[in-house]
């Protein structure tokens, strides 16, 4: 089982990512196997739609949020070993080139072992703020991963969609990972699945730790993911699964470990993703709950 750890990335602990480095190696020194990201452009003061598409409200913990791409590349710089993901950006809201060029530096730092994760967010503000049509987002991410495509495995490269254009340009840059990084997309909606079905290499669920693991539900989604990549001619073995755990304010290392064996033994799920910015508000706090959850989940 592989047990990864958000990076200092949102709420206060945001404020000490001055320590993202010695974060990100006492991580992989302690046995993690992968350290992540999320994203969000702005948290808007008065929303149209609140957090993951409900109600008009958004935590206070989203406020401060660091730049999900520079911590990718200190942690890539400070570590030999782990994984580093994505869960998830928000890919339309990126120029595909500008897009490219970061995650290609960092694959490259890290020596292939980026993950790259995206999804097409909730908010109108942040599309807002991109000056982007927030109702055409699905199929910006659509045309998103077609250019990236294109760009990670061709030189020189083009791409022209009805919404994203990258002129014919000289790419000799590629990623380390060969053909391309792979592409873990989240996805709740049918929809959204059918797109995990058609492109993912790998699918991002979401639970909340303690109030949220609906174990029947995650079997029924991966039965869907399953039955979609058949019908779309693909072996579904071939997409990854990373689970995302948030875990609630009061909840217990013992909690929490035993929910991650829990869906591990009920789901077959194998890598997790665990973020405490809602229960921790310090870097060293996170570093010692990480090592904590490693040690409880290693003794079974």
């Amino acid at each position: 089982m592989k047990i990864g750890f958000a990076l200092p990335q949102f709420h206060r602990q945001a404020f000490g990512i001055a320590q993202t480095s010695a974060f990100a190696s006492a991580i992989e020194e302690a046995g993690g196997a992968s350290l992540w990201v999320g994203d969000r452009n702005l948290a808007a003061v008065n929303p149209l739609v609140g957090y993951g598409g409900r109600g008009k409200t958004i935590p206070e913990e989203l406020n401060p949020a660091a730049d999900p791409f520079v911590l990718l590349g200190v942690a890539a710089s400070a570590t030999s070993r782990v994984l580093l993901g994505s869960h998830v950006l928000i890919a339309p809201l990126y120029p595909p080139v500008q897009l490219a060029r970061s995650l290609t530096t960092i694959d490259l730092i890290s020596e292939g072992r980026l993950l790259p994760g995206f999804g097409i967010g909730w908010s109108p503000e942040e599309y807002q703020a991109a000056g982007l049509n927030f109702s055409r987002r699905g199929a910006r991410m659509d045309e998103l991963l077609d250019a990236l495509d294109a760009i990670w495995t061709t030189d020189p490269a083009q791409y022209e969609g009805d919404q994203l254009y990258v002129p014919e340009h000289h790419a000799p840059l590629k990623p380390a990972r060969r053909p391309r990084p792979p592409f873990y997309l989240g996805a709740l909606s049918e929809r959204a699945m059918r797109r995990v079905a058609r492109r993912g290499d790998g699918w991002l669920p979401v639970v909340i730790a303690p109030s949220f693991v609906d174990v029947e539900s995650l079997l029924a989604q991966r039965a869907l993911l399953d039955e979609l990549a058949r019908e779309a001619g693909r072996d579904p073995g071939a997409i990854d699964t990373v689970l995302r755990v948030n875990i609630e304010a009061g909840t217990s290392t013992e909690k929490v470990a035993d929910i991650v064996k829990d869906v591990h033994a009920r789901t077959g799920i194998d890598h997790f993703m665990i973020d405490s910015m809602y229960d921790v508000e310090t870097v060293e706090g996170s570093m010692d709950h990480a090592r904590r959850i490693l040690e409880l989940v290693a003794k079974g």
